[in-house]
């Protein structure tokens, strides 16, 4: 069944490219095909909620590469990075603080994610959607400099989820 539902998600995903624009249920579908269910997601709205309360702050890991992360991340977020990660990177935090993991669409933070709960951290969950979603639904994004418009967009297959701000690719 997930095997179909890839397959409808990159059939989805090559006809809205063609078109331009994604809607909420094909990026919904895409996504329902990556994620395998192993790290529990937390929404945007939900995430800024709780980031703009007074109660303690997740931990804000960003998963991608460092060039995405350069382009914009949110706000007091480190990078984590997908491709060198180690568990050993976070041995002063904590097995039991609140942390949240997010890339571009949720499918590396979710792996970095199941390497974490495999390793005893209990609080960990990853962004729905990813950075993409967080954007899409008009939430600020950061750089070294402050607040921006600019997002990497990954490549330009993966840029057509990313419905808001100003794509990026490579290192621009």
């Amino acid at each position: 069944m997930k095997k179909l539902l890839l397959f409808s998600a990159f059939c989805w995903l090559t006809l809205l490219q063609a078109c331009g624009q994604a809607t909420d249920m094909s990026y919904a579908l895409m996504l329902e095909g990556l994620y395998k269910e192993t790290v529990p997601t937390i929404e945007s709205v939900q995430l800024k909620t709780i980031m703009a309360s007074e109660t303690e702050k997740p931990l804000l890991l960003d998963t991608r590469q460092q060039e995405e992360y350069d382009v914009s991340h949110l706000a007091g977020a480190r990078f984590l990075g997908y491709e060198t990660f180690q568990v050993e990177q976070l041995q002063e935090v904590p097995k039991d603080a609140p942390i949240v993991l997010y890339c571009s669409v949720g499918y590396r933070s979710e792996r970095v994610g199941e390497q974490l709960k495999a390793a005893g951290y209990t609080n960990v969950r990853h962004l729905y959607g990813g950075l993409f979603e967080w954007v899409n639904q008009g939430l600020p994004v950061y750089d070294s400099k402050g607040k921006t418009n600019r997002v990497h967009a990954y490549s330009r297959t993966w840029g057509v989820w990313l419905q808001k701000g100003e794509k990026v690719y490579g290192k621009e």
